[in-house]
């Protein structure tokens, strides 16, 4: 009984899933990382939710990973994502078989085993596209995604496969329908592949249109998966530790739900930003230019047979770009971000490369004889050739999305809390300054003495009802949220509160708002705010930096992504401002040794550096 189960075995399928997690799990990050790592973690840790649209399913998915015996409470929730990385890249295996499994050459040059080893080709070289692996070793919710969009794509083949043999067999349009619904809790980007899933069913046979009992049992179980989304009011209910929003009725619901937090002016485009709004979607940076070659290949070769799986793939492109590069018109900066967005399309990407793979071989190998396709060297060329592509994709990304060592989040919160005397008020600004401050404290429980508040909020009453003991009774309260702006509220803040106990503001706070009202004396990367003292220079408190952790800037990791040199950043101008500081106030020693270490951590601003010597008549 048992060799009869390991016989039927894939181990291409195997290997399919368990290559990328392996490398993942090589390549995770060991904690929190920027952007919004932390506040994923501690939305998962406290079943909350998450910032707008709140990502239930995902905060579901990745709890139950929270209890695993090792590591800590960060590491667990990106192993949840590598696995469903791992589950996206088997997404791909069984697309290229299901598209391959109808050829009629695989009888003999074209054995099964090379269509598995095509299948198993594309989905390495998925598993290892810059894109994918980036979201695969830490907490992104992406992957889970991609892995719904090719079960869901899956599913309406085998609906067309058995419709075309006379089978109604709509339970897989039911299973699509509910998948959608449920993948809305994970990201709302599963709306923009809607139109493909609709060609792929109506495309078979139009006349499904008038079936109006079936339609309604699909829109049924599209909205059964879609009530995920009630696990955010439920939760509300209990005041989990991140309750962004608090969604508890109908109209924050609402809120979060449709995103109404985050309000913006679209820039004025022109052609340059809209060709760099286009480039997000890059599929010759994820599989080289050989990819490329290999997907039209396959695109050309399956639309003879199968053209309505093609044009569900560029219905997919088309929406997509529509909606996040028309309609988002997303910001110059912002524009590295709608990247993710497109991991679904670089799944099926990889999915026609395999098929495009798969034809070259048949037509390689047609003209060998039977007896020889089973020679070693014959064998070796093959896998040779099936694995190329994987490995040399695998080669160039490995270096760039090894972050085993990326503690440099964990140590800039940790280092800013080693600012701090007892009972501060923090005000940070920015998702990277203020997520993983988030999760050192609520999740693993560090300085508990302190208020952390997120600048950016300070005009939502939600926000201001967390936080009882402070804003109770502050004139925050009179101000209709329509009327305040975060500056505004900062400000009124720190005017109720600087007399009472210590009040810090952060890198970016610092360099975000002027505070003419105010002396400043630096401690590290974080300000304390002295009230009547504008006129006054305060040198800076070295002391905190012998307190610091250096490994999270002075690593070789390879790993750098935009906040994490930011982070690097701002330890070098947090020495550079201290330095000048000094060099003001006549401790020239101390401030020349200041800048030295500044352009130690970051040698770009050496230049800087020496002019500043220089203007005080030091080498």
């Amino acid at each position: 009984m048992l060799s009869s189960f390991f016989r039927r075995i894939d181990p291409f399928a195997v290997f399919a899933v368990t290559v990328p997690l392996a490398i993942y799990l090589l390549t995770l990050a060991p904690s929190v990382t920027f952007f919004d790592s932390g506040e994923f973690i501690t939305a998962i840790h406290s079943l909350g939710t998450a910032h707008s649209p709140g990502y239930p399913f995902f905060v579901n998915y990745a709890k139950p990973f929270t209890w695993l015996p090792f590591g800590s409470i960060a590491f667990r929730v990106n192993i949840a994502t590598a696995l469903s990385a791992a589950a996206a890249c088997y997404g791909v295996y069984l697309l290229v078989m299901t598209l391959v499994a109808h050829d009629d050459s695989t009888d003999r040059a074209m054995s099964r085993y090379v269509a598995r080893g095509c299948a198993m080709s594309a989905a390495l070289a998925f598993a290892f596209s810059s894109r994918l692996w980036l979201q695969s070793n830490h907490d992104k919710p992406y992957p889970l995604v991609a892995f719904i969009v090719a079960v869901v794509f899956w599913a309406l083949l085998r609906f067309r496969a058995r419709y075309d043999k006379g089978e109604e067999c709509p339970h897989y349009v039911y299973l699509g329908a509910f998948l959608c619904g449920l993948a809305t809790g994970a990201h709302q980007t599963i709306v923009l592949m809607l139109p493909a899933f609709a060609w792929l069913i109506l495309s078979r046979d139009w006349r499904l249109l008038g079936r109006i009992k079936e339609f309604l049992l699909a829109v049924s179980f599209g909205l059964l998966g879609f009530a995920i989304q009630l696990h955010m009011p439920v939760r509300a209910l209990k005041n989990p530790l991140l309750n962004w929003g608090d969604p508890r009725t109908l109209d924050q619901f609402l809120w979060n739900l449709l995103r109404k937090g985050y309000p913006s002016d679209p820039p004025h485009r022109d052609a340059a930003l809209l060709w760099q709004q286009m480039g997000a979607f890059n599929i010759p940076k994820e599989f080289t230019w050989v990819g490329i070659g290999l997907l039209v290949l396959g695109l050309v070769v399956s639309f003879r047979r199968q053209r309505d799986e093609v044009i569900a793939y560029f219905l997919g492109i088309a929406t997509s770009l529509l909606v996040i590069v028309g309609y988002f018109n997303t910001q110059p900066d912002l524009i590295f971000l709608t990247e993710e967005f497109f991991t679904p399309l670089y799944l099926l990407s990889a999915v026609f490369m395999g098929v495009g793979l798969f034809w070259l071989l048949r037509r390689a190998l047609a003209n060998i004889a039977v007896e020889k396709l089973t020679s070693v060297p014959v064998k070796v060329l093959v896998g040779v050739f099936i694995l190329l592509l994987p490995a040399t994709i695998c080669a160039l990304n490995y270096y760039e999305n090894d972050q085993h060592e990326n503690y440099v989040a964990f140590d800039y919160a940790s280092n800013t809390f080693r600012s701090l005397p007892q009972g501060t008020v923090l005000y940070t600004w920015g998702d990277s300054g203020a997520f993983p401050l988030w999760y050192l404290q609520g999740v693993e429980r560090m300085r508990d003495d302190l208020d952390l508040l997120h600048t950016p909020h300070l005009v939502f009453r939600w926000y201001l009802d967390a936080f009882p003991h402070l804003f109770s009774r502050s004139m925050l309260r009179s101000v209709p949220e329509s009327l305040q702006s975060a500056e505004s509220a900062l400000k009124m803040a720190v005017a109720e509160q600087i007399g009472s106990r210590p009040v810090f503001i952060d890198f970016s706070t610092r360099y975000s708002l002027p505070f003419n009202e105010y002396g400043m004396q630096q401690r590290g990367i974080a300000y304390q705010l002295v009230k009547g003292g504008s006129n006054t220079i305060y040198p800076p408190d070295l002391s905190v930096w012998s307190l610091y952790s250096a490994r999270g800037y002075t690593s070789q990791m390879g790993f750098r992504d935009l906040d994490t040199g930011k982070a690097i950043l701002i330890y070098a101008m947090g020495r550079l401002e201290g330095g000048e500081t000094l060099l003001r106030a006549g401790y020239r020693s101390q401030g020349a040794e200041e800048l030295r270490l500044a352009a130690a951590v970051a040698p770009e601003l050496r230049g800087q550096v020496e002019q500043m010597l220089g203007a005080f008549g030091l080498r």
